[in-house]
């Protein structure tokens, strides 16, 4: 396969133009400004806030500087809190084309959409001339996310995504799983598989630390739809979703933002440091798929049993079906039919080599089910976030 090679080495499976809006008052014109590009790999993505806040910043410089995005333009209204000097040449710095366009300056709506649409159409012919170089599984980064979860999920579509992570890890790629809240119960099996020990506590502690945050909202990450798709209680839950991470030596803790030194198995933490503050750690499936964008994935794998419909702006989806009532439902939308497992058609092994072809397949150009429909989710909202210490990327 061959990817789009960027300033900093990385490479890229996609080329895209970003059109990002730096409050909800510039959602509209930015999203204006994509529209005129319904057949171009131009794709919007925003932050809503108007009060700032430093995780929101971070998270939207390495979203712009993503190895998949090829250029940016930013969308301001002008008066919200959003340093939109310090992101442009966050970007500029990354040897990408940049442009900020401030509504309040630009003349309004129909000026600033025409503008944009102008250095859009400039922006699309520069990113064309991106070199494009042999690129292997290794420089590949996997991100994984389990969603609409139901007693089918935790038998047959993460397990696959395990086994397709642990081959994926043999070949060098950096695979992150998420979702410090949906482990729980499960941190001690985790830390006998980290590395050293320093980072086996790390894991321990990351865990307890979703623990504390969630009981203090008084309500866990346990939907009323997980149980009436058969799923009992949280641990139960999270020993399905922890499968998902297959059975590799798990190489280090991440936060949002944080790329993977190198090829490895990671755990996300995605809870906030502190006070409870912003509420939910994250308010949809999205929301996690966005903060492993952040942290390099090139593409994700979205494990489902009750059925998700959602893909992501950036980065590929692919969409992994664990029941397969839901497969029959919605195969439109799904990539890979985990389903077989349950009606004794395929092995979890088998499953498991067809998500990493297809991983190597999108990466190679291949399109998923999402993208092809034009899905293009995108979420960002406040957190807060310390930096993470030295135990938790150990060299060993």
């Amino acid at each position: 396969m061959k990817g789009w090679l960027r300033q900093d080495g990385r490479k890229g499976i996609r080329n895209t133009v970003v059109v990002a809006y730096l409050v909800e008052c510039a959602h509209f014109v930015a999203s204006k400004i994509v529209s005129g590009f319904p057949e171009e790999d131009v794709q919007l993505i925003g932050f809503p806030g108007c009060y700032p806040n430093e995780y929101a910043a971070r998270m939207m410089d390495r979203l712009c500087t993503h190895p998949n995005v090829g250029a940016v333009l930013f969308v301001s209204l002008g008066c919200e809190s959003f340093d939109k000097v310090r992101a442009s040449e966050a970007v500029s710095a990354s040897g990408r084309p940049v442009k900020t366009l401030v509504i309040q300056k630009a003349g309004g709506t129909a000026s600033t959409v025409q503008m944009g649409r102008d250095w859009v159409r400039d922006a699309l012919a520069q990113v064309a001339e991106v070199p494009r170089v042999p690129m292997g599984v290794d420089e590949l980064v996997i991100g994984t996310v389990c969603g609409g979860s139901d007693g089918t999920s935790g038998i047959s579509g993460n397990p696959a995504a395990g086994k397709a992570f642990d081959l994926l890890v043999g070949e060098g790629a950096a695979c992150i799983f998420e979702e410090t809240g949906e482990l729980i119960g499960c941190e001690e099996i985790m830390a006998e598989r980290a590395v050293t020990p320093e980072l086996g506590r790390a894991l321990r502690e990351s865990v307890q630390k979703a623990e504390r945050y969630y009981a203090t909202l008084g309500y866990g990450s346990f939907a009323a739809g997980n149980a009436a798709g058969g799923l009992s209680t949280i641990e139960e839950k999270s020993l399905g979703a922890y499968v998902k991470s297959g059975d590799s030596p798990i190489s280090g803790l991440i936060k949002p933002g944080d790329v993977p030194p190198r090829g490895g198995l990671y755990l996300m933490d995605v809870v906030p440091d502190g006070d409870v503050r912003f509420g939910f750690p994250n308010i949809s499936d999205n929301a996690e798929i966005v903060e492993m964008i952040a942290s390099g994935a090139h593409l994700s794998l979205f494990v489902t049993g009750r059925g998700s419909v959602v893909g992501s702006a950036i980065s590929p989806v692919i969409k992994i079906c664990a029941n397969p009532q839901t497969y029959r439902n919605l195969s439109e939308d799904m990539d890979v039919n985990a389903g077989d497992v349950i009606e004794g058609k395929r092995s979890i092994e088998e499953v498991g080599r067809e998500i990493r072809d297809l991983v190597v397949a999108v990466a190679a150009g291949a399109q998923t089910k999402s993208e092809a429909l034009g899905h293009r989710e995108f979420i960002l909202t406040y957190k807060s976030f310390e930096p993470i210490g030295p135990a938790c990327l150990p060299a060993a």
